[in-house]
């Protein structure tokens, strides 16, 4: 979502930055949707710091950016903001019905009425009933709030040296899947979705830094097979994996995009809306000097 919304503005010639939290870094300073971004967006800057006014302050005053955009920031109520868009998996929408640690949920659901857009993603990953229950809940917390479809369309294979080729050579091939995000079993449904037969998988927890042991046992599966044609993971986790081969088979990320499904029109009206405000605003900066 967050590429989807800078490759948005980038096209309205808008300067835009990324500010997020960096959990779980490494020790260049980056975690993986850092790195994950820079390749998608290498005319973006993404500032990744716990002190996000800091790193506002970086983007405006040094950078000179019109439009910042927080990744998960929706409880990050020190900076205010002009459009609040919330994500809800639609395979498990309410986090079971609990906040953390015994649930998903990081607030209450009544929290929602302060969305001015709710955005269910993976809508193809369940039944349209599900998908109409969900919207109805939803709609009793935030009435207001618009409502927009999405699914994660699957784009390309791509290695640690830039290589790609296209999803369908997924068809019919053994691959062993290896995922540390935060929702292993859609990864899993995209594979299947696209025919790839999953002999062996090795999940790992979300932001998952990977160790030199890691590999070993990633190594020691792919060598316990009889035929193993490939290697997938995510973005994410190519970005730490960073090597082309383990033990000579190849090592490929399944890239996938936000694909708007409903509600497109809904979504840009409210983008078009934070534009002129912008622009406006601006005017009104130059004649007052």
């Amino acid at each position: 979502m967050v590429a989807y919304l800078a490759r948005w503005f980038r096209a309205q010639d808008k300067r835009v930055a990324i500010l997020s939290r960096g959990y779980g870094a490494g020790v260049d300073g980056r975690n993986d949707e850092a790195k994950e971004l820079e390749w998608l967006l290498p005319d973006v800057p993404h500032l990744q710091s716990p002190d996000r006014i800091a790193s506002a302050k970086i983007a405006t005053e040094e950078l000179e950016m019109e439009l910042l955009l927080l990744d998960d920031g929706f409880q990050h109520r020190r900076i205010a903001r002009d459009l609040e868009l919330v994500l809800l998996d639609a395979r498990e929408p309410f986090g079971f019905g609990h906040l953390l640690p015994r649930g998903l949920l990081r607030e209450p659901l009544r929290s929602l009425k302060r969305a001015d857009i709710v955005i269910a993603t993976r809508t193809d990953q369940v039944p349209p009933q599900k998908l109409a229950e969900i919207r109805s809940r939803v709609q009793r917390y935030a009435p207001k709030a618009g409502w927009v479809e999405t699914r994660h369309a699957p784009v390309r294979l791509r290695n640690s040296a830039g290589q790609q080729q296209d999803v369908a050579s997924l068809e019919n091939k053994n691959v062993v899947a290896i995922c540390g995000i935060g929702n292993p079993p859609a990864f899993l449904q995209t594979l299947a979705d696209l025919k790839a037969n999953v002999a062996d998988r090795v999940i790992f927890p979300d932001h998952h830094l990977y160790t030199e042991g890691d590999i070993r046992e990633i190594g020691a599966r792919v060598s316990d097979m009889n035929q193993c044609d490939m290697i997938v993971c995510t973005g994410k986790d190519l970005a730490k994996i960073a090597v082309p081969k383990i033990e000579n088979t190849n090592v490929w990320a399944l890239d996938v995009e936000l694909e708007i499904t409903r509600g497109r029109e809904i979504l840009e009206d409210r983008l078009k809306e934070v534009v002129r405000s912008l622009r406006i605003a601006q005017q009104t900066s130059a004649s007052s000097d």
